[in-house]
């Protein structure tokens, strides 16, 4: 299943939109909602959607905004845009920034909504698998596929310092680039965005510490580069489907 974040200021859109289709019918599963962008953020940056249905107008943090706070944390999940009739500069500025379509709120149907949904799950079925699937086994890496000088130093880099503080801004500054340009180059020679790569990396070698020490699982998530235990073990779950714990007894 897809995880959509929905994000609307009016409760009645919101409600509305929810109750409209079938998520699941239509292979996603609605993970979170938000009333406002400032709201969402954090919520895209603990666990990224794989699609952010997203209103352009609200208060404290506009849909704009949000997509593009979004893409300088590195995360490339898709956004819809909810907008009203005649927005035509927030429409442009919202494809320019990277939103996948936008559906106009006023004139929004069932059709309009599943077409637009079938359109999003056939580009993310091209891209990849939902990202609770997403992880690769510890001994691979796509280091040996890349041929980019700047994303290898990336990853060279993330492999080497993975269990210190590591950003999106400071890898743009380590390889002289724009972080939005790193962002989108990073993931277009690997496949996956920055921050799920720095996740992976941090989980695999933390199943290592599970199956080779006794370590115990905050110190493990300590020693991989997760400062908080409860984000550790959720991102752990999501990327293996078990928490730390619940592995190290199945090994």
């Amino acid at each position: 299943m897809w995880k959509v974040l929905l994000v609307e200021d009016e409760t009645f859109v919101r409600e509305s939109v929810k109750e409209i289709i079938r998520w699941e019918d239509m292979g996603f599963t609605l993970a979170g909602e938000a009333s406002n962008g400032l709201e969402a953020l954090p919520m895209i940056k603990q666990d990224p959607p794989d699609l952010v249905l997203c209103d352009i107008v609200m208060p404290q943090m506009d849909g704009l905004m949000l997509l593009q706070e979004t893409r300088k944390a590195g995360i490339q999940s898709k956004f819809v845009m909810l907008t009203c009739m005649g927005d035509f500069e927030s429409m442009r500025q919202a494809m320019e920034y990277g939103a996948s379509n936008y559906i106009l709120k006023l004139s929004m149907s069932v059709k309009d909504l599943r077409e637009t949904l079938a359109k999003i799950s056939k580009e993310l079925s091209n891209n990849g698998v939902p990202q609770e699937r997403a992880i690769r086994p510890a001994s691979t890496s796509p280091k040996e596929k890349i041929t980019h000088p700047e994303v290898n130093k990336i990853i060279q880099y993330i492999e080497q310092h993975y269990d210190q503080d590591i950003t999106l801004k400071f890898l743009a500054r380590y390889v002289m680039m724009g972080e939005n340009y790193v962002s989108a180059l990073f993931k277009k020679k690997t496949g996956e965005t920055l921050i799920h790569y720095l996740h992976r990396t941090r989980i695999n070698k933390a199943i290592e510490y599970l199956t080779d020490t006794d370590w115990p699982v905050n110190q493990i998530g300590h020693q991989v580069g997760f400062m908080n235990d409860n984000y550790f073990i959720k991102i752990f779950k999501r990327m293996t489907g078990t928490t730390p714990s619940q592995y190290r007894h199945q090994k």
